[in-house]
């Protein structure tokens, strides 16, 4: 099959077009800076030329939109919103367009819809939305406001023919360089890798095979559509999922740090304290009631093949 991803630069485009490949198909990766064959110049934001490889296409995974990792400024919130909802968009007018859509439309999505909780764990039918929970920094709902724009974009697309799943994905954790798990690994190895303001709240993940694994599942089955958890069926709470980091890294102690500290700690890595201190306790309802299997539904089995593929470099 024909696969088209735009947005697929990054980190996660990086691990589904290598298990793409190997399977066989063929990708077609969107991106504003091409690189080499199979990358195709596209601007997020209009049709051009590139729409020409939707057309006749089998699937298209939208993954584009400004990465979380940064700040939470005005400037960059906007961004966020902006280049999520704007790529979403021009998507669907070139689905909407093409003479021979594609038969599936993947949108990514984010766990992070959900609500911060941590009394029970939130599925595609009884999951509680996020942006209204008390003693959470306001903020935050800006970020559920991007997710819920996001998949508005996709629901509200005149694309009859192609079936769409909005992917609400957790955190994808592959060995390669520069992925969130690379950097929670570095961050144990300097003994910053302990509980984060008490460590209660839930970290929700993925490993990046069973991501893959799921994405040509959902391709596959013609009677999935809407909103999809993509997340291991075991969240844990922070403190247990850094304890399971830190063993099968081989990393005797973790520092805990207060809110305070980790605000710093975030001021310096010029990122966020949402990624570490919102509780994402999100479960996979829809994948399991359709009897996707996964390979690694527990963090400390899956954080064990992840360190000795980092280690040997074997990511393929």
């Amino acid at each position: 099959m024909k696969f088209v991803m735009p947005g697929g630069t990054g980190q996660v485009g990086t691990v589904l077009k290598r298990a793409l490949s190997a399977a066989g198909h063929d990708v077609v990766v969107l991106g504003r800076h091409p690189a080499g064959p199979g990358e195709v110049r596209w601007d997020g934001e209009t049709l051009g030329p590139w729409a020409a490889e939707i057309d006749g296409s089998d699937v298209v995974v939208n993954l584009a939109g400004r990465s979380v990792n940064c700040r939470y400024t005005p400037d960059n919130l906007r961004q966020m919103m902006d280049s999520r909802v704007h790529s979403a968009r021009v998507v669907g007018e070139a689905i909407a367009a093409a003479g021979r859509p594609p038969r599936v439309w993947l949108q990514m999505s984010t766990a992070t819809v959900y609500a911060h909780r941590f009394d029970a764990p939130n599925d595609e039918t009884t999951g509680v939305i996020g942006g209204t929970e008390p003693g959470v920094p306001g903020y935050w709902g800006y970020s559920v406001d991007i997710a819920k724009a996001w998949e508005r974009e996709q629901e509200g697309a005149a694309t009859p023919h192609t079936r769409k799943v909005a992917l609400r994905a957790a955190m994808v954790m592959s060995p390669d360089r520069g992925g969130v798990f690379d950097v929670l690994l570095r961050l144990a190895r300097l003994g910053l890798g302990g509980p984060v303001g008490g460590g209660a709240q839930y970290v929700s993940w993925i490993h990046d095979r069973d991501f893959a694994r799921a994405v040509e599942f959902l391709v596959a089955r013609d009677d999935i559509e809407g909103p999809v958890n993509l997340a291991a069926p075991e969240p844990l709470p922070q403190r247990a999922f850094m304890r399971a980091l830190r063993a099968a890294g081989s990393v005797p102690v973790g520092l805990p740090a207060t809110r305070w500290m980790a605000e710093i700690g975030a001021f310096v890595l010029r990122s966020d304290t949402e990624l570490l201190l919102k509780s994402r306790r999100v479960v996979p309802g829809r994948l399991l009631e359709a009897g996707f299997a996964f390979e690694r539904p527990e963090w400390p089995g899956a954080a064990d093949d992840l360190v000795r593929r980092l280690r040997g470099r074997a990511v393929r």
